[in-house]
This record gives structure tokens, sequence and C-alpha cells, in this order.
């Protein structure tokens, strides 16, 4: 139902791009997010974005990542500026859908992103 691309190597200060396409029997979609889980810590909410447009972000990334959505495409984005080494994790996306009758929560595939010193 959805799935993720965009993950890579890049050195501190880089840029990368993630973005999370939906499919599937899809009527509508709520909150759409990025998360991310580094090796040995538990998986955090990176960024948040509502149906609306409403955003939200965890303070350690707040002025460098960027997440915004196309209704049209199903598509989250998330644009990661001024990477650290501390940005490295497997970010997942993640969306609650409605498909006329009820809402799920679904979750890609994971992407490696790697920020290097």
């Amino acid at each position: 139902q959805l799935q993720a691309s965009g993950g890579g190597l890049v050195q501190a200060g880089g840029s990368l791009r993630l973005s999370c396409a939906a499919s599937g029997s899809i009527f509508s979609i709520d909150t759409m997010g990025w998360y991310r889980q580094a090796l040995g810590k538990q998986r955090e909410l990176v960024a948040g974005i509502l149906s609306g447009g409403s955003t939200n972000y965890v303070d350690s990334v707040k002025g460098r990542f960027a997440i915004s959505r196309d209704n049209a495409k199903n598509t989250v984005y998330l644009q990661m500026n001024s990477l650290k080494p501390e940005d490295t994790g497997v970010y997942y996306c993640n969306a609650l859908l409605y498909n006329g009758i009820n809402h799920s929560s679904y979750w890609g595939q994971g992407t490696q992103v790697t920020v290097s010193s």
C-alpha cells in the first residue's frame, strides 16, 4: 500500500528527498508522516502532515526538514537538508487511509538514510 524511496548515503551537510506513494483502494488519506529508527533505538516520529496541510516536527529536525504532500498523487515527501550523522537511520512512512468504510494505518517498507561525518 505504501512504497517509499529516496534514501541513500550522503555526507554531513548534504540533502536527500524521501518519497512515499500510497496505492490501492483509497477514498482519502488523513495523516501522513515519516518516522525513523536508529540502530538500537526506538522508532520516533520525525514529521507529520494532516490532510489540510498542517505540519509538525520533532525538535531535532526543525528548520532542516520539510514534509509535504501531493494529494492528487497520494504521495508524501520529506525534504531533508543540512543532514547530520545523528539523522542516520531507517526512515518509514506511515499513512492513515480511508477506503470509504474504515480507516487503516499502513507502513512503508523503510528506506535507509546514512549520513557520514
